[in-house]
């Protein structure tokens, strides 16, 4: 945590993952952000994973260091509320009327309704099209083509990706374009709706990195290559003691410095010589003809444990990894274990874990204390009070009248 955006109100009216990692991000660095969700949780509350006692660590994960209220949205006072929050404070204040949500352009939480409550207001709303249907980033990343490149050479069948890329993505991507408006709205006093959908987001991706001017000029999209790094000689290999690693070469020092760790300089010299090509400076090259390069890595790999090789690599600053299993990996130092970006705190489920605050270092800033996710409805009879400015007696009609818990 972070206490560079302290002062900023931010509320959230959103679900799932791109949204509320948007408001996380803000979070981490400071800002009050105040999350509204239906009495009872809304479609995200429970999603797994789960732990044993069915609390979920999916919904603690992503609203860490936030403020919850809970609100029935199905009825006309509970979305008066809403509205409220998300324009508050009504009329002017420079730190507050930022709005991060997925609900839908239409309806009451559009912003031609909101920013009649509040003409400066500042709203990211997360979509999956652009034209406003449903996606979500499994069906956006499935339109893309991904899926048909990625897995074994030899499987036509399309894989799908583990981490959920798109909304990630989008969700950092709208923590950027909000900060970038309130920049705006302090220079100028305007306001203004951004709509950040998956779909754009994942289609200018796509174009950035190159993959769209690929297939409009050859004609088809990239073939699958199993672990074959694209355009670079990297790919997964197999030690004596039965370890698989990740190599990669890019560079010309990466790529001598493992020719000469693993005693591959005579080998890789006599198939340049045969080919009449230098792969020591094009890593294209090293790409085009990883056929013949492959066997002898395989060949060296195979001749050496990783205790042997971990020493030669690190000397030579090849780069490289071991495969292992999350489970490993939550010992491993430079990921999580003994890692200062976390923090062993008591969450809602009643659990205790480690918790990561921003993952930024900033050396100038003093890393502060990271917050847990609050309870369903905690901060309900605080938010109203303070930034509605409702009185007691106005809250405990609400609650009597079961418009809020």
């Amino acid at each position: 945590m972070y206490d560079l955006l302290k002062g900023l109100r931010v509320v959230e009216g959103a679900a799932f993952v791109a949204a509320p990692t948007c408001a996380l991000y803000l979070a981490q660095f400071g800002a009050e952000v105040i999350r509204f969700d239906n009495i009872g949780g809304g479609p995200d509350f429970r999603r797994w994973p789960l732990a044993e006692n069915g609390e979920s660590l999916y919904w603690e994960g992503l609203n860490k260091g936030k403020k919850s209220i809970a609100i029935d949205l199905s009825r006309p006072e509970g979305r008066e509320i809403a509205q409220a929050l998300a324009a508050a404070p009504n009329g002017e204040g420079e730190d507050g009327g930022l709005f991060v949500t997925n609900f839908p352009v239409d309806g009451f939480l559009s912003y031609e309704t909101l920013s009649r409550l509040r003409p400066d207001l500042i709203c990211v709303r997360v979509m999956g099209w652009a034209d406003g249907s449903q996606g979500m980033d499994y069906t956006i990343n499935a339109a893309l083509g991904l899926p048909q490149m990625t897995g074994p050479q030899d499987d036509p069948r399309p894989v799908n990706h583990v981490l959920a890329a798109w909304d990630l993505l989008t969700g950092a991507y709208c923590a950027f374009t909000l900060v970038s408006a309130l920049l705006a709205r302090h220079r100028t006093g305007q306001g203004r709706e951004i709509r950040a959908p998956l779909s754009d987001i994942a289609a200018a991706t796509m174009a950035n990195l190159g993959f769209t001017a690929e297939t409009q000029l050859q004609g088809h999209q990239r073939p699958r290559m199993g672990n074959d790094i694209f355009g670079a000689f990297g790919r997964d290999f197999r030690t004596a003691d039965g370890k698989t690693l990740m190599l990669l070469a890019i560079t010309p020092k990466q790529w001598s410095k493992a020719l000469e760790a693993l005693g591959l300089k005579d080998a890789v010299a006599a198939v340049e010589a045969e080919l009449g090509v230098s792969f020591a400076t094009d890593e294209g090259l090293r790409f085009t003809h990883r056929a013949r390069l492959y066997p002898l890595f395989e060949q060296a790999f195979a001749t050496k444990t990783l205790a042997q090789l971990a020493p030669a690599f690190d000397a030579g600053g090849v780069t490289w990894g071991t495969y292992q299993p999350l489970e490993a990996a939550l010992d491993d130092p430079r990921l999580f274990k003994g890692n200062p970006l976390f923090q062993d705190i008591a969450q809602p489920s009643g659990l205790t874990y480690p918790v990561p605050g921003a993952p930024a270092t900033i050396p100038q800033d003093e890393r502060l204390p990271v917050r847990p996710a609050p309870r369903l409805g905690q901060h309900t009879d605080e938010v109203l009070a303070e930034v509605l400015g409702l009185p007691s007696t106005e809250i405990a009609r609400l609650h009597d009248a079961g418009v809020v818990a």
